[in-house]
């Protein structure tokens, strides 16, 4: 019997984010509250999904596209924050090292 809620984060979400933590400079933050942060972002991307799902059926994908655009603006891409921490001399080492490993190895 699975006793987890519907939108709680995966096990391996919560590790990824514990990992995240460890690696990053956010360390006046404790552990638990970065946790916390990251599963209410969660569920309230899970449930963002099921509004966008509800408004595609009933307004078609234009207006499902424009109310997550709206809520969910693109993130900088790893390769954008990368450079911008290089250019603020701010260097996040784990950043950097995460952007390079999407680089192909030819």
């Amino acid at each position: 019997m699975n006793n987890e809620h519907p939108i709680a984060p995966p096990t391996e979400l919560l590790g990824r984010w514990e990992e995240d933590w460890h690696h990053s400079k956010v360390k006046h933050i404790e552990l638990e509250d970065y946790i916390a942060t990251q599963s209410a972002q969660y569920g309230a991307d899970q449930e963002l999904e099921a509004c966008i799902a509800n408004i595609n059926r009933m307004y078609g994908k234009g207006k499902a596209d424009w109310l997550r655009s709206m809520r969910r603006p693109k993130p900088p891409s790893l390769k954008e924050q990368a450079l911008a921490a290089l250019e603020d001399d701010d260097i996040d080492v784990y950043l950097i090292r995460r952007a390079l490993e999407t680089l192909p190895n030819d």
